[in-house]
């Protein structure tokens, strides 16, 4: 489906909502168009293309709700679906956290879409894979690596007088290399709105040198470790706290932020004083969305900072019940760092493990939020500021919160995913346990 203009897909709603007999509708639009390829064994594999469109219709008889949803846009169709939806409220069971639809909003303008990113095609994705290989091929080393872009767009309008509209662009890569004999592995990995921003060569190369240096690992002992965590490896021990500032499950005593009486940890101290986490769709390195699914704009908000919990996620439902101002959950979490580069923690450092890569990380307890979890793709010792030797993986049994009370030095922040996470070095890391992956 063409990426529809802001003045297209508001005209497209009105027409539908114009089919509306229930007491209140929303409806919900989103197309995208996409790309990739994929290779392995240092050969082009897969490679594709997808375009998509869905519309969404929601109505409201009182507190009972019916979903019907479309992908074809004639008129008799989309009168169809509205129908269909009113059906469905009128059978469904009453809601007992419906709230009502929002009435008009302000948002600011997003910064999420990159023309330059929406134009990629099928020859960039070429070119760029004939990169990576050709340095996979240079080292000897075996590829297998996935690169992936789209553009979209979704808009939102209720019987209430809400309208949203909001463009976007996302460029992905990863990749991972291996040696002859299986015995080392690299990996690199980012994505970005903006295609200018990623450097598939530069990636590759990165991984090539990890494949390389990762091989003839030595096992140490299991214990207790300073390490030092990359940014990727750091973001994937993180999500399970930023997913956890949820207010509900803290006020329900289901969380890591709950407390004994029904209380929560909001406001209390919670990690070192080092660490400040916070959201802002505007923020030029990681730019999102500037309204959430349900209406909500979204704004700058500080969750944690300098080691107090400042906010958390509350739904609107939660909210009201609550009687406290409804806050959204973010498209993305800032962490706060220093200017300090990877290699200027490495030379801080006089005895340590250098972690690139974290893999197959489960939950152990939610209310500490413990994780296992194994290293992957190099693992390095550390002496005197200087990489020694590869090690063998490890298994580890960790908690984030207990990880950044541990918390000795912050980097610079880099893109991982939908997080800007700077690398950090860590006291009394525990490994529990050698691992065999490479």
């Amino acid at each position: 489906m063409t990426i529809l203009t802001k003045t297209e897909a508001e005209a497209l709603l009105k027409k539908v909502l114009g089919y509306s007999k229930a007491e209140a509708c929303e409806v919900t639009l989103t197309g995208s168009d996409s790309g990739n390829l994929r290779y392995a064994l240092n050969a082009v594999s897969t490679s594709g293309g997808m375009s998509r469109s869905s519309l969404a219709v929601r109505s409201f008889y009182g507190n009972k709700e019916g979903t019907a949803t479309i992908n074809e846009f004639d008129d008799a169709s989309l009168m169809k679906t509205v129908k269909r939806s009113e059906e469905l409220a009128q059978f469904a069971p009453q809601n007992p956290e419906y709230v009502e639809l929002l009435g008009p909003q302000v948002y600011a303008e997003a910064k999420t879409f990159i023309p330059a990113t929406a134009d990629i095609t099928p020859r960039y994705l070429a070119n760029e894979t004939a990169k990576s290989l050709e340095i996979a091929k240079a080292n000897k080393l075996t590829a297998a690596g996935f690169i992936e872009h789209s553009a979209g767009f979704t808009a939102v309008m209720n019987s209430k007088g809400l309208f949203a509209y909001n463009t976007g662009t996302d460029v992905s890569f990863s990749v991972t290399l291996r040696t002859a004999d299986g015995k080392g592995s690299g990996y690199a990995s980012k994505s970005y709105n903006d295609v200018a921003q990623l450097d598939i060569a530069k990636l590759s190369s990165v991984a090539a040198q990890k494949a390389v240096a990762s091989t003839n690992a030595k096992a140490l002992e299991p214990g207790k470790y300073t390490v030092i965590l990359e940014p990727d490896a750091a973001e994937s021990l993180l999500q399970g706290l930023f997913s956890g500032l949820d207010a509900r499950s803290a006020d329900e005593g289901r969380s890591f932020l709950s407390k004994a009486g029904g209380k929560t940890k909001l406001g209390d101290r919670l990690l070192d004083e080092q660490v400040t986490f916070y959201s802002d769709p505007l923020t030029p390195d990681l730019p999102g969305s500037t309204w959430s699914a349900d209406g909500r704009p979204q704004e700058k908000v500080t969750w944690i900072e300098n080691g107090i919990v400042k906010n958390l996620y509350y739904s609107r439902y939660w909210a009201q019940k609550q009687g406290v101002k409804a806050t959204p959950r973010p498209n993305g979490i800032i962490m706060k760092g220093t200017n300090a580069s990877l290699e200027d923690l490495i030379k801080g450092t006089e005895k340590g493990i250098l972690v690139t890569r974290f893999f197959y990380i489960r939950a152990v307890d939610p209310q500490t939020l413990l994780y296992t979890g194994l290293t992957r793709d190099g693992t390095f010792y550390i002496e005197n500021g200087k990489i020694m030797f590869p090690v063998k993986n490890f298994r580890f049994n960790e908690s984030p919160v207990i990880m950044l009370n541990n918390l000795d030095a912050l980097g610079k922040p880099e893109r991982v995913g939908n997080s800007l996470i700077p690398p950090m070095r860590i006291r009394d890391f525990t490994f529990s346990s050698l691992s065999d992956a490479v």
